[in-house]
């Protein structure tokens, strides 16, 4: 949207993307198109005019920039439904309907370059539970996740000539993360070779869970096999009540590689490279493992039922963005109509392969948490998610020099 013709241009939007069943806003945790241009042409970007979004985007697509200077400024927000299903348990339905992501650019053009700054939300998910759904797992306490990635993004594009546009971007990137997740003591006792478990979903292991075997087999716990076991349920938590950072939190660095080439008056062709993400573990102070565990009487019995809440730090180990790679074409069918077509591949294969933490208990704790005092803990949830690739379909059409409506399809396979 041109507002001033003399060199600035400044658009102002807000996108509201909704995830249905089909998950038609998001690929995995990306989202389908980063600014308002991309969003509104189901992702399709690789080689049109995109604005400061295409630092997101395709950053070669800077070139193609008529204005001097232009700013963009974004809001987005994710609206999921989400339900959780489990056999002979009632649904549970999340909470968690709003997550908003806001983003700013500003590029300039100096002769052959175009360079600038933007600060833009990558995506992530999240989901609320109540207490009393299968998902708290009888502990009594919500469940909850959210993951958010920002990015503040350096970028530089190159018109080499009339036809050709080469570019890059440094990214410095940032992670938060908030857990509040249960599970029942079957399904912590699986994770664990020496309860017995089948390890199918996952792994613990550590002196935090030697202790815990040493526990069972001294009969401070109640015996496998017998009752419910020895653990009732446990829980990882680790949250704040920040909309905008997370609990635990990282930062690191990623790049980009970008070209765009004119083939003709009427097509244009782009490609791109985003590389995988370097962060640093994600970490906070403040988490809690807690288990209710069936306790010896001292009688014989195993009635004493406690809750055992160890204080500790918790270390998500080496959660990355995934690299990507887009081509695509944009084809000028008239003076108004404008045509396009991305295919892109998500790497999500090669960094979630699951979902490991580490817990570090506080060498001082309370009560029956005493024992695991300075002991620590290494859990690791298998994912197995499968590489995407996505084919996005936009077109655009402007109705006058300051107005343009946007259609367009976005398909998703892995």
């Amino acid at each position: 949207m041109n507002i001033n013709k003399t060199g600035y241009t400044v658009l102002v939007s807000a996108i509201t993307a909704i995830i249905s069943s089909q998950a038609i806003a998001t690929n995995g945790m990306n989202l389908e198109g980063y600014g308002p241009v991309a969003g509104a042409m189901g992702g399709a970007s690789m080689a049109t005019d995109n604005g400061t979004a295409a630092v997101m985007n395709n950053p070669a697509t800077l070139g193609l920039q008529q204005d001097n200077a232009r700013m963009d400024l974004a809001l987005g927000k994710l609206g999921p439904d989400v339900t959780s299903k489990f056999t002979g348990m009632p649904d549970a339905k999340s909470s968690g309907d709003a997550y908003y992501m806001p983003a700013i650019g500003y590029t300039r053009k100096y002769g052959q370059f175009v360079y600038g700054v933007g600060v833009f939300a990558q995506g992530g998910m999240g989901t609320e539970y109540d207490s009393d759904s299968f998902v708290a797992a009888g502990s009594g306490d919500a469940a909850r996740s959210e993951v958010s990635v920002g990015r503040f993004v350096i970028p530089l594009a190159y018109n080499v000539n009339e036809q050709l546009t080469v570019a890059g971007s440094l990214d410095y990137v940032w992670a938060g993360m908030d857990i509040k997740m249960a599970m029942s003591g079957g399904q912590f006792g699986d994770m664990v070779a020496a309860m017995g478990g089948s390890q199918t979903n996952g792994t613990a292991s550590g002196g935090m869970v030697t202790g815990l075997g040493a526990m069972v087999a001294g009969g401070n716990l109640q015996p496998p096999g017998t009752g419910s076991g020895p653990v009732n349920w446990a829980r990882f938590d680790f949250s704040n009540n920040s909309d905008f950072t997370g609990e635990a939190s990282g930062t690191g660095f990623a790049a980009k590689l970008g070209a765009v080439f004119q083939v003709s008056r009427q097509l244009k062709v782009g490609a791109t490279y985003h590389a995988k993400t370097a962060l640093g573990d994600l970490e906070t102070d403040s988490a809690t493992v807690t288990m209710n565990a069936n306790m010896n009487d001292g009688v014989g019995g195993f009635t004493n039922v406690q809750t055992i809440p160890v204080k500790g730090k918790i270390s998500v180990k080496d959660f990355q963005w995934p690299a990507m790679i887009g081509i695509g074409a944009a084809f000028q069918v008239n003076d108004k109509l404008m045509v396009a077509a991305d295919v892109k591949q998500l790497q999500w294969s090669s960094v979630m392969k699951d979902f490991s933490m580490t817990f570090d208990a506080d060498a001082t704790q309370a009560g029956f948490a005493a024992g695991f005092a300075g002991s620590s803990m290494d859990v690791s949830l298998l994912q197995k998610w499968k590489d995407q690739t996505i084919i996005n379909l936009g077109a655009a059409y402007m109705v006058n020099p300051r107005f343009r409506s946007y259609i367009a399809i976005s398909s998703t396979s892995s």
